[in-house]
């Protein structure tokens, strides 16, 4: 749960670098988190996924926040988020992205934070 608080207490914290383990981690605990929140909506039986629409906004900006840091890990403008608009190719190549490891030590966007475990 710490990686998942982590992120949304650096809520718009766009500048800086996320080590692959913290992008991960999030995306896992969010996805668990959203999937939690859809249970809930076919239990209240609700039309309209408000809640999911509710938490989607809510977790937009440190989800953005988050990938463009995993790109600043990996030595990338975070202008390469736009590909998130590309349907299938765009969304493959920023997986392969999120993927990669990120050079050790100091890059263009700041020195490597230390590695966790």
């Amino acid at each position: 749960m710490q990686w998942y608080l982590s992120v949304l207490k650096n809520y718009v914290g766009f500048s800086g670098r996320a080590r692959r383990k913290e992008y991960w981690m999030f995306t896992l605990i969010n996805a668990i988190v959203g999937a939690i929140i859809n249970v809930i909506q076919l239990i209240l039986g609700l039309e309209l996924p408000y809640l999911s629409m509710l938490y989607l906004l809510a977790t937009f900006l440190p989800v953005l926040a988050l990938a463009i840091r995993r790109l600043h890990d990996t030595d990338r403008s975070g202008a390469w988020a736009l590909l998130f608009f590309v349907p299938f190719f765009g969304w493959l190549v920023l997986l392969v992205l999120f993927c990669s490891v990120g050079p050790s030590g100091r890059n263009a966007y700041r020195p490597a934070p230390p590695v966790s475990s």
